[in-house]
């Protein structure tokens, strides 16, 4: 993407819809379960200021986040809950305060990244653009987590699903090396349909592995948000069918992802 500033505003009209979602919740809501096991509609949107801070540190002070990082990996298998856990500690109004702030500064240092900058991260290097993706996935999954633990519907509008779809399909070779395997050497064909309809697509036509099905299927599988079989999509080759067991586009380590709808607990 040569201009970041389109998935920088999609970032932040994101950030605000989830924002109106929880800005008036009581106490009672904020405390509610959410799926993710042990986390509460508060250590979701703590995730997401911890995440935040994280990212305006990988932006704008390189050395504080090698710090971060190095802190994080002396326990690698428990840094995020940490996080999530002191900041669902504050009161709501502090912790809401805090998101807030956070956004901003990422918001501000994103738009002012030189062309062409690339930042550390947990996983692989990422420009501005990529930066802003992931917080935008990110953003998303965790605020599909809060819609499920209020009992709303939350989906994002097509236009905004197209980067997560993007950054799904590139984060295809990272999924498989969390995984301890060789990655394909091929690239996929990949056709997603909208939730307006139009069909996007990415890979070359005459690719021998393939995906094929509605967008917002892939981004809730490659967001581990659905279990790859209640979604409607379909892989053609044995790589392929491989990735859709295993695909995750955030960092980190593979997560156990959701169980199958009506599979016993």
């Amino acid at each position: 993407m040569a201009d970041p500033t389109p998935v920088i505003d999609d970032l932040r009209a994101e950030s605000e819809e989830l924002d109106l979602l929880v800005a008036e919740l009581s106490s009672e809501e904020w405390a509610l379960a959410t799926p993710a096991p042990g986390w509460t509609v508060a250590h979701q949107i703590a995730h997401l200021a911890w995440t935040d801070h994280s990212s305006v540190l990988a932006v704008t002070d390189q050395a504080a986040f090698a710090r971060e990082v190095e802190s994080a990996m002396t326990a690698p298998g428990d840094f995020v809950d940490r996080g999530a856990e002191e900041g669902a500690g504050k009161p709501p109004a502090e912790l809401l305060a805090d998101w807030r702030a956070g956004r901003d500064a990422l918001d501000a240092a994103l738009r002012a990244a030189p062309e062409g900058a690339r930042f550390p991260w947990y996983g692989p290097p990422m420009s501005t653009a990529s930066m802003a993706t992931a917080r935008l996935m990110e953003t998303w999954a965790h605020g599909l987590d809060i819609a499920d633990a209020l009992g709303v519907p939350r989906i994002t509008p097509g236009d905004r699903l197209r980067h997560i779809t993007r950054l799904g399909i590139r984060t295809r070779d990272f999924a498989f090396g969390a995984h301890g395997l060789t990655p394909p050497f091929e690239e996929f064909r990949v056709e997603l349909t909208s939730p307006t309809g139009e069909l996007w697509t990415y890979g070359p036509e005459d690719a021998t592995d393939r995906v094929t099905g509605p967008a917002l299927d892939l981004c809730l599988l490659v967001t581990q948000r659905a279990h790859r079989s209640d979604l409607a999509l379909r892989a053609e080759g044995a790589g392929a069918d491989r990735w859709l067991d295993i695909a995750q586009a955030f960092a980190g380590p593979p997560g156990a992802g959701r169980a199958a709808q009506g599979a016993t607990p």
